[in-house]
């Protein structure tokens, strides 16, 4: 059932404020349409309420949306602050009855207290004076499990949260730091833990140098790990005159481990010279004798009992092999040695002197041209030209080290090294052209510069170079390098 509404009596006519007559429904002086007001609400939400102001009243900031960094600002309760209500009273304090939320306080000892909860009462002048400093949040009660000094949160900051994170993946002092983020450990495996990146091995670039020899070897561009190795020192022969070596081995791929093996053979060979050579060994026999027990110690590698590397699938499908070449300068004698298709070339000081290759490849392309069924380019042109006929290891023929002496009557460099680098200066005079011409005295400098003319000709292949200098008095007019 719907309800009337009955208009409220009129004390004046809003037209004219003359007093209407009871019941009129239009104004009998102006005619004013009464029906027309409407009703007069009860609130008066118009009417102006005056307080009389308070002696000492708190003028409450207005908090802003966000603060700085973007975090919701605190919110302010009653009794954070004191001050006084709209009837100049002061505030009352929270009832017990009140909830812990609503009072600004921890519900609990320990807890943490709301955001912007001050820490004791007092002048509002006296807080912003900083004599009262404002903590958002709370200590844990003295004597509790979780008092550690530090003040208890109730959620992580954003602002820190990132660089907590970083701190924590931080390696410890002495740990190898990742080469990309330069802040996360590396793992056993050889990724960081961090930002997972592969970390580049121990091999991938080696570099040493003596007083008199200097040896680089790098991974090359193609290959996924560096096969080659080398060993480089000096000792004493029994006159007390020095004798400085250089070894250089390199891997075959197609056999199995055969990062292992160069440097089984390497480590072998050059303890096997610095303990002949003191002795008075010839340094030729001295060679010799060098080969053949890298040879014993790549075919060691081959009788590692069934299993032994599992995480290796290719492991034990075939015996581990290498190639093998050195040098030895000697007093006045420069010995090479080699058993494979690593090589050494002999670069003067005088570049007008002619340059010379020491050795002779173990390889198909040599075979060829010593047969006299194909000259030098054509055999080497051929796809077969790199299948190599010597090696070392458990599968090969027949070991036959090869030996030279030779005695130059000039100063000169001596160059070791593997196909990765002759690959791109295979002639004696390609070879020469690609030496610095301060070799002699920055041997460790040119054998960077080397490595780096490979890498620049395409790093097909391991690139390893070590380099001898090798300084005698001039004695006249001859041939670079003279077979003893």
């Amino acid at each position: 059932m719907s309800q009337s509404h009955q208009q409220p009596a009129l004390s004046k006519c809003p037209g004219c404020a003359e007093p209407p007559a009871a019941g009129d429904l239009f104004c009998g002086a102006c005619g004013y349409d009464l029906s027309a007001v409407p009703a007069r609400p009860d609130d008066r939400p118009t009417m102006a309420i005056t307080v009389p102001p308070a002696a000492g009243a708190v003028q409450w900031p207005a908090a802003a949306e966000t603060d700085s960094s973007d975090v919701p600002a605190p919110v302010h309760h009653p009794a954070d602050l004191p001050g006084t209500d709209s009837g100049g009273r002061p505030l009352a304090e929270p009832e017990h009855g009140q909830p812990a939320a609503e009072r600004g306080e921890a519900s609990e000892p320990g807890a943490a207290a709301l955001p912007g909860q001050v820490d004791g009462p007092g002048p509002v002048g006296e807080q912003a004076a900083g004599s009262v400093p404002v903590r958002h949040d709370d200590r844990a009660v003295p004597g509790d499990a979780a008092d550690s000094g530090d003040f208890a949160l109730a959620a992580p900051d954003p602002r820190t949260a990132e660089h907590t994170a970083a701190a924590a993946a931080a390696p410890a002092p002495g740990a190898k730091v990742c080469v990309a983020c330069r802040s996360g450990r590396v793992d056993p495996d050889g990724y960081c833990e961090n930002c997972g990146h592969a970390q580049p091995r121990e091999r991938d670039h080696m570099e040493q140098e003596l007083d008199a020899v200097a040896a680089v070897s790098d991974r090359g561009l193609r290959h996924h790990r560096n096969e080659d190795s080398f060993a480089v020192s000096s000792t004493a022969l029994p006159d007390g005159s020095p004798a400085v070596v250089a070894i250089v081995c390199d891997g075959v791929s197609s056999a199995s481990r055969p990062d292992e093996a160069s440097a089984a053979a390497a480590s072998a060979a050059n303890e096997a010279l610095l303990e002949s050579l003191p002795r008075g060994t010839h340094p030729q026999q001295a060679m010799h004798e060098a080969i053949v027990a890298a040879s014993e110690a790549v075919n060691a590698l081959a009788q590692e009992p069934a299993g032994a590397m599992e995480h290796d699938a290719h492991r034990h499908q075939n015996a581990p092999a290498c190639t093998l070449v050195g040098a030895i300068a000697a007093g006045e004698l420069l010995i090479v040695g080699w058993v494979g298709d690593s090589r050494v070339y002999w670069v003067p000081e005088d570049r007008t002197r002619p340059t010379a290759r020491l050795t002779e490849d173990d390889s198909w392309a040599a075979q060829m041209v010593a047969a006299g069924l194909m000259n030098e380019a054509e055999a080497y042109a051929d796809e077969r030209a790199h299948a190599i006929t010597g090696w070392l290891g458990a599968d090969a023929y027949e070991l036959e080290p090869h030996t030279a002496a030779f005695k130059p009557d000039r100063p000169g460099l001596v160059v070791v090294c593997t196909d990765g680098l002759w690959n791109y200066a295979e002639s004696a005079e390609e070879m020469a052209a690609a030496v610095p011409a301060d070799a002699q005295e920055r041997p460790l400098h040119a054998a960077q510069v080397l490595v780096g003319h490979a890498l620049d000709g395409g790093g097909h292949d391991n690139v390893t170079v070590a380099l001898l200098p090798f300084a005698v008095r001039p004695q006249g007019a001859g041939s670079a390098c003279e077979t003893a």
